[in-house]
């Protein structure tokens, strides 16, 4: 079992675990940003070779924590600011031949006050299992009057060729067109072609991306009251610095959200929510 060690990913501090069976987590504590994770042999985690590794601007690809603000709907910089703050690591890491588990923090700070006035703690637990990764988000409310965010682990799925990519399990789900703003209910199995970015009341059971002879699960818990698919097509692609021109024919997100009604925590509550990826 390899032990966890301090190290730069390009320039970033950041933190590794790996399994016996050659799993492997990287996780930046530039925003707590999960950049990499190797199962069954391969990248399940997207993340563009151009993405800013300033140690200020968000970072596209892997797993950002949006985080109090989902996208644009509301006056914080978007998608919040913990993705774009230094997280600490929160307790010594547990590592056994079966599980790895590390947990990362942002607690309120006057880099957070600038933004935001409220007192919170936020942790960002890791688990890693063979074939399997369960990323768990909580919210401390550590002041004396109720906390409301909404957000979402916007998970960036690698994939081999987006037009082949089925994404199967929200069949018959509320649907929220963002691109057109309609109002719909979700085929089965999802297909790619062009932007796509759908908002989906969350399914109770497991999703499953098929991209080739590769199968995917993926989870989330009830906290998350919605499930954001996104992938930007080729036309925004093209426009996005951040991304090769083709990034988008080999990603898809996933996010696990809240995106319409905001979750409310009570002075001094915690509230928690995950994303579950497995190998099926």
């Amino acid at each position: 079992m390899a032990e966890p060690s301090p190290e730069l990913f390009h320039g970033l501090p950041a933190l590794s675990l790996s399994l016996p069976n050659g799993d492997r987590l990287r996780v930046l504590l530039h925003g707590a940003h999960v950049v990499s994770w190797v199962a069954g042999g391969r990248e399940r985690l997207y993340l563009s070779p151009r993405s800013a590794f300033d140690g200020q601007s968000a970072i596209r690809g892997g797993v950002p924590v949006c985080f109090p603000q989902f996208n644009q709907r509301g006056p914080l910089p978007k998608h919040g600011f913990a993705r774009n703050l230094p997280w600490v690591a929160d307790m010594p890491p547990v590592l056994t031949p079966e599980a790895a588990h590390m947990r990362l923090r942002l607690s309120a700070s006057a880099a957070t006050r600038q933004f935001w006035p409220q007192a919170f703690e936020l942790t960002l637990a890791l688990e890693l299992r063979p074939g399997c990764l369960q990323l768990t988000l909580d919210v401390h409310n550590m002041d004396v009057v109720p906390l409301s965010f909404t957000g979402a682990l916007h998970t960036y799925l690698a994939v081999d060729d987006i037009a082949a990519v089925q994404l199967a399990g929200l069949e018959g789900r509320p649907e929220w067109d963002a691109l057109t703003d309609q109002h719909g209910r979700a085929a089965d199995p999802l297909r790619f072609q062009g932007g796509f970015d759908r908002v989906y009341d969350a399914a109770p059971q497991a999703l499953v991306l098929r991209d080739g002879p590769q199968r995917l699960r993926i989870e989330q818990s009830p906290g998350w009251a919605q499930t954001v698919v996104w992938n930007p097509g080729a036309e925004l692609a093209a426009a996005l610095p951040d991304l090769p021109a083709d990034g988008y024919a080999h990603m898809l997100c996933v996010e696990a959200a809240q995106v319409m009604q905001a979750i409310a925590v009570p002075a001094g509550g915690t509230w928690q929510g995950w994303q579950r990826l497995s190998l099926a």
